[in-house]
């Protein structure tokens, strides 16, 4: 009897490690075979895309333009929230502050400021909110404004967004027609979602009620489009003619981090795009 038990260890203890490298390899070849068919479809898009994927747990990437500068629409709004709860932090702005929205302020589309009669008087954190879960963008260009964009573009420097760079106002169809544009950078995005998701940016404070904002956001035909309701994601959209783009944090059971960019596309087809890459690396998650 004794003979016979330490005979069978050794044999389970080798189909243990058989199984758990034959798991190890179809994990693999099923990242591998995600990764191909991410890449071939983000290829065949229309225009120029990019695209940035990390999984929060084993760091593994999936790139594509992933360096590129591309127009930012609404997602430009992300870094200015960032930058302006950074200068709050450091004392330099005050939160409560007060500010009144002129009617000559007021920007069509997204957003509910344009919506009020009179001059509504917001304070800097409401503001932040509606310019986040509503894409606002009278409260955009009102933040813009009140905190100078030199100085948002200083501050992004500060903050490793080295490229991403704001060069206008919202609707502001003179500089447009000059070629300034607003433009983001996806590794760049995806590492401040990342450091927002671990609590390193500025600290855990900021980063959480960042984070809050994110996930009150309310324009989820994108990323979350055909994710399941039970899994969270803290993310920015932005819109445009032939411009559709949504970048951030999706907290499924291996949270990653998950950037699209699009440019001259054909809209309704990216944003088909984002919904089947979002749910292909969340059932991966």
């Amino acid at each position: 009897m004794q003979s016979q038990k330490y005979s069978f260890k050794p044999k389970y203890a080798q189909r243990r490690r058989f199984y758990s490298v034959w798991c190890f390899d179809q994990m693999r070849g099923m990242i591998i075979a995600m990764k191909n068919m991410i890449l071939e479809k983000l290829k065949t898009a229309k225009g120029k895309v990019g695209f940035y994927y990390k999984n929060l747990v084993t760091c593994e990437e999936i790139c594509f333009n992933e360096n590129d500068a591309f127009l930012a629409a609404s997602v430009i709004k992300l870094p200015i929230l960032a930058e302006i709860f950074r200068q709050s932090a450091l004392k330099s702005a005050d939160m409560s502050e007060i500010i009144t929205v002129k009617n000559s302020e007021k920007m069509p589309s997204c957003g509910a400021l344009t919506l009020f009669t009179g001059e509504p008087t917001v304070d800097i954190r409401t503001l932040c909110n509606l310019m986040i879960a509503l894409s606002d963008n009278t409260a955009t260009n009102v933040l813009m404004k009140h905190f100078n964009i030199d100085k948002l573009n200083s501050g992004f420097r500060e903050i490793g967004l080295e490229k991403t760079k704001i060069n206008r106002l919202l609707f502001d169809e003179e500089a447009q027609e000059q070629g300034k544009e607003n433009v983001f950078v996806p590794r760049e995005i995806g590492c401040l979602l990342e450091q927002i998701y671990h609590k390193t940016f500025v600290n855990e404070q900021v980063s959480t009620e960042i984070e809050k904002i994110l996930l009150d956001q309310q324009i989820n035909h994108k990323i979350p489009g055909k994710l399941p309701d039970d899994i969270r994601v803290a993310h920015k959209t932005g819109e445009d003619d032939g411009i559709t783009n949504d970048v951030g944090i999706v907290y499924a059971d291996e949270p990653f981090i998950i950037v699209f960019a699009s440019n001259d596309t054909d809209v309704l087809e990216f944003e088909q795009i984002i919904r089947e890459i979002s749910y292909q690396c969340c059932k991966l998650s």
